[in-house]
């Protein structure tokens, strides 16, 4: 039978059922139905397979078919004109109705759904028209739509289906989800990373050394000590300082000032002079003497010890001291030495153990007086 012809038949079928529906009683009436439906489910059927091929079940497709045939023969009536036209369209809006309400993995505004539908269409259409695969401009012609638009589709049709990031690579064990990486949490430190990179290259140079081959070279204070020259002690006490200076400047913003670079007035050394009971001078160190101070160290004592006349004696009291590196032993050395040169005695009392030996090791053991003792 030619498909003009069934269709013909079909609405005839459905004006015969129709009339006969008027006069029916309820039993006859549901048979009656039960007939049309049937007569009319192939057609059902075939409008359903248009939409086949997509992440709908054809089943599922047919089934909303079917349904949407149900709601046509049950509201019939001759006065609709075309039965078959009626159908159509009734059953068509179910089918893309549902499509629309089901089958978009990511929901998207019906007017964008139905454009995305149309280039899709246009394009197998050309496709076939032209042998090769049409291009843009080609596309937007035929759809009657502009380059923009032709864009919006596209990227409106990446949210039509949806892949399980569970779904396996190949035939191993891989899933989607391993192409993606994790979130580095490292990501949110990198200011904080940045910021401390650039305090550190404001650091001194040594200090500058000693933190990079603390924190970063994994050297112990012992061999960073030993390869400056210094004690541990005072390597520890450079790590403390250096650390209380970069905690200002990152909780700051900006970069502070380095102790070591302030003024005469602010050095981590204070001295004091005067006269003994036995008339000796008498000079009294206070504060750490380290390589930032030890310069104006040495010029403030030669200052003093090279006012004496010969045969004067001058004690430094050094109990006050808590450090003394290498810089600070070579002051003393200075000293000592501009004052031989004068004839002026020079003791230096109250020194740490650890200050002694250096010392002594320096060549200054005539310098030191007699440890006290407790």
């Amino acid at each position: 039978m030619e498909p003009g012809t069934a269709l013909e038949d079909l609405d005839e079928i459905a004006e015969r059922y129709a009339h006969a529906r008027q006069t029916a009683d309820e039993v006859r009436a549901r048979r009656l139905r039960d007939d049309m439906i049937a007569e009319a489910l192939p057609m059902a059927d075939r409008l359903a397979r248009r939409y086949r091929g997509g992440s709908e079940p054809l089943a599922d497709l047919e089934q909303v078919a079917r349904l949407g045939l149900v709601k046509v023969v049950d509201r019939y009536a001759p006065d609709r004109g075309s039965f078959t036209a009626y159908a159509v369209h009734t059953i068509v809006g179910e089918l893309k109705r549902h499509l629309r309400d089901r089958s978009w993995a990511v929901h998207v505004p019906r007017p964008l759904q139905e454009l995305t539908m149309a280039v899709t269409r246009h394009e197998a259409d050309l496709t076939r028209e032209l042998g090769r695969r049409p291009t843009d401009a080609e596309t937007a012609q035929r759809a009657g739509i502009t380059g923009r638009e032709l864009d919006t589709a596209r990227m409106t049709a990446a949210g039509y289906r949806s892949m399980s990031l569970d779904m396996p690579l190949g035939d191993g064990d891989a899933t989607y989800l391993d192409l993606f990486g994790q979130t580095d949490a490292a990501l949110e430190k990198v200011p904080d990373h940045l910021t401390v990179t650039e305090l550190i290259a404001a650091l001194p140079a040594r200090e500058r050394h000693v933190v990079i081959a603390s924190y970063y070279g994994g050297r112990t204070q012992a061999d960073i000590a030993a390869q400056l020259g210094i004690s541990q002690m005072q390597v520890s006490r450079i790590l403390s300082r250096a650390l209380i200076w970069l905690r200002e400047g990152l909780l700051t913003d900006r970069v502070p000032r380095w102790p070591g670079s302030h003024s005469a007035e602010e050095d981590a050394f204070a001295i004091t002079t005067g006269n003994g009971p036995d008339g000796h001078l008498e000079i009294r160190i206070r504060g750490e003497v380290d390589r930032d101070n030890a310069g104006r160290l040495r010029t403030a004592l030669l200052d003093v010890v090279c006012r004496q006349s010969a045969g004067r004696q001058v004690t430094l009291h050094m109990a006050e001291v808590p450090l003394l590196d290498a810089t600070g032993v070579r002051v003393l050395l200075a000293v000592y030495e501009a004052a031989q040169a004068r004839g002026v005695t020079v003791t230096a009392t109250g020194l740490t153990p650890m200050v002694r030996r250096i010392a002594a090791t320096s060549g200054l053991a005539p310098m030191l007086a007699a440890p006290e003792r407790g």
